[in-house]
């Protein structure tokens, strides 16, 4: 098996774009790859990865990557005959991407990878096809199995369940159950949320790619629009547009390349993906599982991270994840959180990016643009967000739901080699 390393990423600015079309998009981010990989390597690229979720409310079902790619093709910018592997899985379908190439340089089957997410999901005037994307991230075939399920954690959580009830999608109310189970069982408090996600907006202001660069503070967090009880919508993720990439390519292509390229280059510890079940509340959820296999692979600890960017698709989940992910003790996030543990500066800096809530979630490129920001960080090149001698990262993105669990998760864990 060949070591695997990461020499190029890209991330386009999040947004409402609705004067950019997939095409542009995917232009846009794989232009900024090539920018910054630095060197000229797009021709022996020999294998391509593209995730996204949403194209088939434009009619376009199959072969999205090679339709988002052929004016590059025909512009001789990416290489002819190159196979494209389209790729989805909800909020993980940059994660999966990557993991593809990931497994492509591992195998020895490729020198270089490419792997790719782009997304639309702001459609001005057609909220319908918005929500379309979104609800193909649960079971639409046998609805009454997760309507039950969410119908007795209600109970369990002191939050009955109803859907749609400020506005946001279905998931930002399973998430608010979530929140209001652990608010229940441990104390965890709306202040403790607040605190998160006024933390990370102050990060996205740092970060020109960034949907929202506002500072909020805490109590402007609470005061905000209700989404689902207790999640204001300054504590949800927005809905945008965007894209980003990567490159991954071997240790022995990797030699071949200039001496900058090769200085610049993050080592992939590990890259691996687990799939969700309907679980019972108090039992952990798909990312610790994961965790603990990527830990293993990497012959590392959560002791050993430096910094992290996780699934905050609503701020309780920095709260949660640092607590699936070993970064404190279960029913602890929200005193470790508040803490500023997790802030720039902390012990361990997680979603310097400004996360899903500041930053944006393209729901088929978030993954990869994790990827953009740990890569970013570990190569010291993050300006005012950068957290000083990380050199271990880890990014947890998950996607879809099964009840509780993502129906389906991964953890990616970087290096930067000395």
């Amino acid at each position: 098996m060949s070591d695997v390393y990461v020499i190029g990423v890209s991330c386009t600015p999040f947004g409402k774009q609705a004067d950019k079309t997939f095409k542009d998009l995917t232009r846009e981010a794989f232009m900024g790859l090539l920018s910054d990989a630095g060197a000229d390597v797009a021709h022996q690229i020999q294998q391509a990865w593209f995730g996204n979720c949403g194209m088939g409310t434009f009619g376009q079902r199959n072969i999205r990557g090679q339709v988002c790619f052929t004016p590059l093709v025909r512009e001789g910018i990416f290489p002819e005959r190159v196979p494209l592997i389209n790729v989805e899985g909800g909020c993980a379908t940059a994660s999966m991407a990557f993991h593809g190439a990931y497994k492509d340089i591992l195998s020895g089957e490729c020198d270089l990878s490419l792997a790719m997410g782009v997304e639309k999901t702001f459609f001005p005037g057609d909220p319908e096809r918005t929500m379309e994307i979104f609800q193909g991230g649960i079971d639409q075939l046998d609805p009454h199995e997760w309507q039950a399920y969410y119908l007795k954690a209600g109970e369990q959580s002191g939050k009955p369940f109803v859907t749609n009830s400020g506005g946001g999608t279905l998931f930002m109310d399973t998430y608010a159950m979530q929140a209001a189970y652990h608010m229940k069982t441990f104390g965890t408090t709306r202040e403790q949320i607040a605190y998160a996600s006024s933390k990370n907006h102050a990060m996205g202001a740092l970060n020109p790619n960034a949907q929202y660069r506002f500072t909020i503070t805490p109590e402007e967090v609470l005061n905000d629009r209700e989404i689902s009880w207790p999640l204001t919508r300054a504590m949800c993720s927005p809905v945008g547009d965007g894209a980003a990439a990567a490159l991954l390519c071997s240790e022995r292509f990797l030699r071949e390349l200039p001496q900058l390229v090769q200085e610049r280059a993050i080592a992939v510890s590990a890259s691996v993906l687990t799939g969700g079940k309907y679980r019972d509340l108090a039992e952990p959820g798909l990312s610790h599982v994961a965790a603990k296999r990527a830990y293993a692979k990497a012959g590392l600890s959560p002791s050993d991270i430096d910094i992290a960017e996780v699934h905050d698709a609503t701020s309780f989940c920095e709260i949660y994840q640092a607590e699936m992910l070993g970064f404190c003790e279960v029913g602890q996030g929200g005193a470790y959180v508040a803490s500023g543990a997790t802030s720039l500066g902390g012990d361990l800096p997680i979603n310097l990016s400004g996360g899903l809530v500041s930053k944006g979630h393209p729901v088929g490129a978030t993954g990869l643009s994790m990827i953009y920001e740990l890569v970013t960080q570990l190569r010291g090149e993050a300006g005012s967000r950068q957290s000083e001698g990380a050199n271990i990262a880890l990014a947890e993105n998950g996607g879809g739901v099964i009840g509780f669990d993502e129906a389906a998760c991964s953890i990616t864990i970087l290096q930067r080699q000395n």
